[in-house]
């Protein structure tokens, strides 16, 4: 890890050198339709990057990541969904360099998390006017993350939901997916231990957030990106009924509930096991399964902010 300056200095040396590279995911949602507006917009805001990069292979990402911060930037300005902006996380996390997001996604629950415009005008003016400030890194067993783990119907949705109706219908998309899965889909049993403690529950769908977005909408009012927890919690329970209420309750309402409110369990660690084991979906890449110990590292990652979001 790289010796880091204070985010004031950091914050500084972005507005005085303007020492920028740009990746754009020109396969997200809406990247490529916008890929040469963010490129003159942050011309207009006296940047000149040091590269401009566009990903249309999505398996060249990362060593497109890897040589914009060859360039030496002290803001990674990374454009696209959800995935793309995790894999930047993994880029960034521990260095001395900030991540500029623009959300070019469906969901975007990452820039909603950090409190962004989710405007594209909106989003590059915060290069200008915004603060470094340090957030929370999530980790399950050595895969750093951003946003979410889940376990259940969700892992089914991911692979199912249809680019299309992304387009068309941008976030619905997912519980409207869900709606299609859950009938053959069956409950699972998982066990959460957190200080030594062990919690059962018997559930289609399990998340484990770090952000304070799932699907677009917030997962409770008081969550928080930089508050040094993650946060399991259940949609439904083993009736599929249940489920099937929270989901229409959720594409239709956006409900948030309070931490103190539950049903939660928070903590920086957790052992999680189900049974059966499961596959978990790690911010959009299913690569890991249970049993899966999660933890949260404070402080793991820089990224550019409106000024008024809360640092701790």
């Amino acid at each position: 890890m790289s010796e880091l300056r204070t985010k004031a200095e950091h914050t500084e040396a972005i507005r005085r050198d303007r020492r920028v590279a740009v990746v754009v995911n020109t396969r997200s949602r809406r990247g490529r339709r916008h890929y040469f507006e963010v490129i003159e917009q942050i011309h207009n805001l006296g940047f000149e990057p040091l590269a401009e990069l566009s990903v249309y292979n999505p398996k060249k990402l990362r060593d497109l990541l890897d040589a914009a911060l060859a360039t030496k930037p002290d803001l990674l300005i990374v454009g696209g969904g959800d995935g793309t902006l995790s894999s930047a996380v993994r880029h960034v996390a521990h260095r001395d360099v900030a991540l500029g997001v623009l959300p070019l996604g469906t969901t975007n629950n990452f820039a909603r998390s950090l409190g962004l415009p989710l405007d594209l005008a909106g989003a590059i003016r915060v290069f200008t006017t915004g603060k470094v400030a340090d957030i929370d890194l999530g980790m399950a067993d050595d895969r750093e993350f951003a946003n979410l783990a889940s376990f259940g119907v969700s892992v089914e949705v991911a692979g199912k939901v249809k680019p299309w109706l992304k387009r068309i219908i941008g976030r619905p998309a997912y519980p409207l997916t869900a709606l299609t899965v859950l009938p053959g889909h069956k409950p699972f049993r998982a066990y959460i231990t957190v200080n030594g403690k062990r919690h059962e529950l018997l559930t289609h769908q399990l998340n484990i957030a770090n952000g304070r977005f799932h699907g677009g909408w917030q997962v409770a009012r008081d969550i928080s990106i930089d508050n040094g927890l993650l946060v399991a919690y259940q949609l439904g329970s083993g009736k599929k009924l249940r489920l099937l209420g929270e989901t229409l309750i959720r594409a239709t309402t956006g409900r948030w509930r309070s931490l103190a409110g539950g049903p939660f369990v928070m903590g920086q660690e957790m052992l999680l096991e189900t049974d059966p084991p499961m596959a978990a979906d790690v911010d959009g890449e299913v690569r890991l399964r249970t049993p899966i110990r999660l933890r949260v590292v404070p402080n793991g990652v820089r990224v550019m902010v409106p000024e008024d979001f809360h640092d701790r």
